[in-house]
């Protein structure tokens, strides 16, 4: 039995997040929700288009409201944003409120599962791949302070990544 309702995925662009989330939503019978799809739901234009018209620090106060709002509901399982964990707020929302499942993945990957994209705005540039080293530098120690669980997700499948999830989270549930 798992013992926190919420199960919220973290990680960066490309780790899985997404895919893994919806395949697990489904095995544990829980809803989901992608917070970069909430946040479009609610605006009616894509994250793209956000950051074009509010810059990076636009698009973090709207996912800051989202993150809020959504770690309030039960039995979810949410996929965040890579930068999500950016926001004090959005790292105590999510580490108090949920189990915290750190999707890790190299930079190869992400190149991999990125590079046909259009709608990562932090991509737009020259150098990918720099660019992603700069952010994992920035971000994974964040990552780790509020995860619960950490999975390596480079060349694995869904189904493999959700079932490795779920016997992590059932393992971490108190017996009884």
């Amino acid at each position: 039995m798992i013992s926190k309702t919420n199960i919220f995925l973290i990680g960066p662009m490309g780790s899985g997040k997404t895919a893994v989330g919806k395949t697990l939503a489904k095995s544990l019978q829980l809803a989901f929700v992608d917070s970069d799809a909430e946040i479009e739901r609610r605006t009616g234009v894509d994250i793209a288009f956000i950051f074009e018209k509010e810059g990076e620090a636009g698009f973090r106060q709207r996912e800051r409201d989202v993150i809020a709002d959504l770690t309030l509901r039960d039995r979810i399982v949410l996929a965040t944003g890579g930068g999500a964990i950016l926001e004090a707020d959005n790292r105590r929302h999510l580490a108090d409120r949920g189990c915290v499942v750190y999707l890790e993945t190299s930079v190869a990957q992400q190149l991999e599962r990125t590079r046909h994209g259009k709608h990562r705005p932090l991509l737009v540039t020259d150098d990918p791949k720099t660019r992603l080293e700069d952010l994992l530098r920035e971000r994974e120690p964040l990552y780790r302070e509020i995860a619960d669980i950490a999975v390596r997700t480079d060349g694995r499948r869904v189904q493999l990544l959700a079932d490795e999830v779920m016997r992590l989270l059932e393992e971490r549930a108190p017996a009884g």
